[in-house]
């Protein structure tokens, strides 16, 4: 019988693990003093909303991102965007920073101002982009913030793991097959995420203004889902048809990058019925199932650093994946910066567990299944009766909870 990689990770000693190295990105509105999005330009103070390396916009103008370099402590990645947060918020004059993934007020989609970025090519590409978003989602959906935990291992991690499993694979192909290994267990138990740390279960009443909904009224400014853990990533929140069908299960590299190819040449008819122009004025890049590869929407992506004129696709394929974006991260409203430190030490015991863990390819049945409990944690994660399909049986959600948390416990001892 083959030795778990469990237990081949146990053979690392103490001097040869040099831990994550991480980072993260934090979404967040800028609002006026009586809670309504900001209508203002991006501040000068904060710099080129299109090169500054730290600080830059989202979808909105009034939506803020910040980005940390990258670190090998959490420590030290958290009091980088503390202070990054602190420059910011010195910088907004009579606005704050709204605190919660789901929007403030807003007044319908003409509310929401799109991200500016200047006259130069990439600047109005970008404009562009986001424009084809509000075309094809709506405005509303871009106004949600989030945050994006980065983490990758380092080469010396990667070596030593290769040599213990006996791989002869190049190093670039090795990480890749890794990476996608670690990518398909997240996909299986990425509801934990949503249970522990979804904070979207209610949103302000301008959100759904004249939209079909199946939450409850809490009071007259606000409605919620009863059992909802992040309205977020539901349906009011990113979910569209033409992405659905790409049915992507991150089995591989190649047929990951394969399918993004196809999305970006492949067109939809719904977007081909808007067109790319109105007037002399673009609305689109094209008409296709992805206007780039940075459409597509999921919780966790596999990402490579790119050069200069560089797609991501491109990236990916010649250089390998570089590190894993975990995207369904809702803000924290308890933390002054959207995310804390308990939660960045689960996140890293929790990626570990799904690198060690056994992890086959997942087919379409499974994939379906996997979707459909990821929905259902979203939806309903804090309903006591609610049972996730595994293994062919329905289990009560707080069970199947409960298993993975005692499967992280030796780790978690291991890496203390």
């Amino acid at each position: 019988m083959a030795e778990s990689r469990h237990s081949v990770f146990r053979q690392f000693a103490a001097s040869d693990w040099d831990g994550f190295l991480k980072g993260v990105e934090k979404e967040g509105l800028r609002v006026d003093r009586n809670g309504f999005i900001a209508q203002t330009p991006h501040p000068e103070a904060l710099g080129s909303a299109l090169t500054h390396p730290r600080i830059t916009t989202d979808y909105s103008e009034a939506l803020l991102e910040l980005i940390t370099p990258v670190f090998d402590s959490t420590a030290g990645m958290l009091k980088s965007l503390r202070d990054i947060h602190t420059f910011v918020q010195q910088n907004l004059g009579d606005e704050v920073f709204w605190a919660t993934s789901m929007p403030c007020e807003l007044d319908g989609d003409p509310s929401i101002p799109i991200a500016e970025y200047g006259s130069s090519n990439i600047g109005q590409l970008k404009h562009v982009y986001r424009q084809g978003l509000a075309v094809r989602y709506g405005r509303m959906m871009q106004s949600i913030a989030g945050a994006h935990y980065n983490l990758s291992l380092p080469d010396s991690f990667w070596h030593k793991w290769q040599e213990l499993l006996g791989n002869e694979q190049s190093l670039k192909d090795f990480k890749s097959d890794q990476y996608f290994w670690l990518i398909r267990n997240f996909r299986r138990r990425s509801w934990l995420l949503m249970l522990l740390f979804g904070a979207s279960p209610a949103l302000d009443a301008s959100f759904v203004a004249g939209v079909n909904h199946d939450l409850s009224r809490f009071d007259e400014r606000t409605w919620f889902g009863e059992y909802a853990t992040s309205l977020r990533m539901g349906d009011l929140g990113y979910h569209n048809n033409a992405q659905a069908s790409l049915n992507i299960c991150f089995n591989e590299l190649s047929t990951y990058t394969q399918t993004l190819d196809r999305a970006i040449h492949t067109t939809w008819p719904a977007y081909e019925s808007i067109g790319t122009r109105r007037g002399d004025k673009f609305i689109q890049i094209n008409t296709s199932v992805l206007q780039i590869e940075n459409e597509y929407y999921s919780a966790v992506r596999p990402k490579r650093t790119t050069q200069r004129e560089e797609k991501p696709i491109q990236a990916l394929e010649a250089r390998g994946v570089e590190y894993i974006e975990v995207r369904c991260l809702d803000l924290d409203p308890f933390s002054p910066v959207g995310v804390n430190e308990a939660q960045i030490d689960f996140l890293d015991l929790f990626l570990l567990d799904c690198l060690l863990a056994d992890s086959p390819r997942i087919g379409d049945a499974e994939c379906e299944r996997l979707d459909d409990n990821y929905k259902d944690v979203v939806a309903n994660g804090r309903y006591r009766e609610l049972a996730l399909c595994r293994g062919g049986h329905r289990t009560p959600v707080s069970d199947a909870a409960n298993d993975i948390l005692s499967q992280l416990e030796p780790l978690a001892e291991l890496l203390d």
